[in-house]
């Protein structure tokens, strides 16, 4: 597994990160089960980033990684180093808001340490900005969250670059990552200034849903038959040239961005954990980068 190191700090991550949304199912016996088997297959292959959310699975999610996480102490009982453990809040129901309020924000990451059964997250990221945020509050909360010694680093997620650079003007410490959607379907990082932003401030994009468009739809697909079927041609000419399905080809078209992208596999197939490594041995081209776009956009480069 390839790894990389964020920003200027110490933390060093598989380039692959494991997502941790569907890992409880329905929470049934059977789906606990499921979701562990694949977790130990992540971490046999050599995931050793998890990545979590105080919403995932209402909280069922981070509590049976605390479960597994208590049995693999018991084999490996330093596996808690070994591990990069991200969790995220600021997305509330009822009604459904944004909040990094500090009260929130404090309560959601002592109860992630809880479910987590950690002493403390290497990294917190806000959620989805809150319209209302006020930057120095919320590098008071970060301050006061770092030095409490329960969180480590601290990230964003779904921020536009404006968002991103109001916060980052209240902080004394960068930003380690910003957690955004990257797929074929949705590519306005790369017209949004926002992977340009992450190359110049050393920031590590996350790409979340890296499969949308090609595995499953992609959230808000605007995608007609036309346009999947001359994606799906265009793919399936490039799977054949490097020898890969075609799932793999895109996780290579999003790896060769030279803003270090980091796609989170998400599924609970051991195979398909497994498989994932693939994509980082795929020397990709840069013409055939191109030609995925354009039969992305239905037209040549102007």
């Amino acid at each position: 597994m390839q790894k990389i190191k964020f920003n200027s700090s110490k933390v060093i991550s598989s380039r692959l990160i494991y997502g941790c949304m569907r890992i409880a199912g329905d929470n049934t016996p059977a789906d606990k089960t499921k979701g562990k088997l694949a977790l130990r297959t992540a971490l046999e292959v050599g995931y050793t980033h998890f990545d979590h959310a105080d919403i995932y699975g209402a909280g069922h999610c981070e509590s049976l990684f605390g479960e597994l996480l208590t049995e693999l102490k018991q084999e490996t009982p330093d596996i808690r180093e070994q591990l990069i453990i991200t969790s995220k809040a600021g997305i509330r129901p009822d009604p459904q808001r944004y909040d990094f309020s500090a009260d929130y924000l404090t309560t959601s990451v002592e109860n992630s340490l809880k479910r987590l059964n950690v002493d403390y997250l290497d990294m917190f990221l806000l959620h989805r900005p809150d319209y209302l945020f006020n930057a120095e509050q919320v590098a008071q909360t970060f301050e006061q969250l770092k030095a409490s010694g329960k969180v480590k680093h601290f990230g964003v997620s779904n921020f536009s670059p404006s968002q991103l650079s109001l916060l980052q003007s209240a902080l004394d410490k960068p930003l380690l990552v910003n957690q955004i959607e990257i797929n074929i379907h949705n590519i306005s990082s790369l017209t949004d200034g926002s992977l340009d932003q992450c190359q110049q401030l050393g920031i590590t994009p996350i790409a979340w849903c890296p499969l949308g468009g090609v595995v499953y739809p992609a959230w808000g697909n605007t995608f007609s038959k036309a346009d999947e079927q001359r994606i799906a041609a265009e793919l399936a000419r490039q799977a054949e040239l490097y020898n890969c399905s075609t799932w793999q080809l895109i996780l290579a078209w999003l790896l060769k961005h030279p803003a270090n992208i980091c796609p989170i596999i998400g599924s609970t197939t051991p195979e398909r954990i497994v498989a994932a490594k693939q994509a980082l041995s795929i020397v990709y081209n840069h013409a055939d980068w191109y030609r995925l776009l354009e039969a992305r956009n239905g037209y040549p480069q102007p």
